[in-house]
């Protein structure tokens, strides 16, 4: 990321429950090696551990039309090009938390609900899952930028 990328979480969502509307919150604790407090996601089991955030830059929702929230990210950003780290990138938000990029999130056929042929068109952009290395509360505003 270039020094002069001012990356910042726009908005936070917690899946409260399957098929529920997300919950939109101005602060999340997420915990170290589970993910964030109160989300269906939230998981120690090693299947889960790749999953436990999912973040989603605001640029790459406006060149799909879509809203904050909307493809049921948990952490909406600004200002950071989030495909364009790798896995294994580990990212600094707020004063504590570090996350750990585990890969791109494939798209599924929730995300076909919202737009027919979107599926497809979201193909390697719907955002990147990470894992909770280091826990701690972050709110809307937060820096996020590599560690």
């Amino acid at each position: 990321m270039a020094e002069n990328q001012d990356g910042r979480i726009l908005s936070l969502h917690v899946c409260v429950g399957h098929f529920e509307p997300m919950k939109d919150t101005d602060s999340v604790e997420l915990i170290t090696g589970f993910g964030i407090e109160g989300d269906r996601h939230a998981s120690d089991h090693p299947s889960r551990r790749r999953r436990q955030v999912l973040l989603m830059d605001k640029e790459t929702l406006d060149s799909f039309g879509l809203e904050q929230g909307q493809i049921r990210e948990n952490i909406t950003t600004s200002g950071i090009d989030l495909a364009a780290l790798p896995t294994g990138q580990r990212l600094s938000l707020g004063d504590d938390v570090v996350l750990e990029i585990t890969g791109d999130c494939e798209p599924c056929a929730f995300i076909e609900g919202i737009r027919d042929g979107l599926r497809a068109e979201m193909e390697g952009k719907r955002g990147m899952l990470t894992y909770v290395t280091q826990g701690g509360a972050v709110k809307v505003g937060d820096a996020i930028a590599p560690a």
